[in-house]
């Protein structure tokens, strides 16, 4: 499967934030015509899918939401939330740019 992006996004908490943000995340990339497209004459999907742990529950300090890793640049994001999502897809799926107030260093 030739993918364009894929996002892990963790699933590890006590409330369901994580399969919340991952939900959020699909509708968005869905409206906003990115669950298939076409790169250099290739069809490439996004996908998103919940994961258990990405290790970085000491570093999420930020506040209740999930943790969220975008490939292929491995960009990690921490307290995402539902909300998020249409800044995440437009911004960083959509424009390349790198969402500052959520990143994980």
């Amino acid at each position: 499967m030739n993918l364009a992006y894929h996002l892990f996004v963790c699933n590890n908490q006590k409330d369901e934030i994580g399969k919340d943000v991952a939900r959020a995340l699909k509708i968005e990339i869905k409206k906003q015509g990115l669950k298939s497209l076409l790169l250099g004459g290739t069809k490439r999907k996004t996908r998103v899918q919940t994961c258990n742990c990405l290790d970085v529950c000491k570093h999420c300090k930020k506040g209740p939401g999930a943790a969220l890793i975008v490939y292929p640049e491995g960009t990690l994001y921490g307290d995402v939330k539902p909300k998020d999502a249409p800044e995440i897809v437009r911004e960083h799926l959509l424009e390349g740019r790198v969402i500052k107030r959520l990143l994980l260093d």
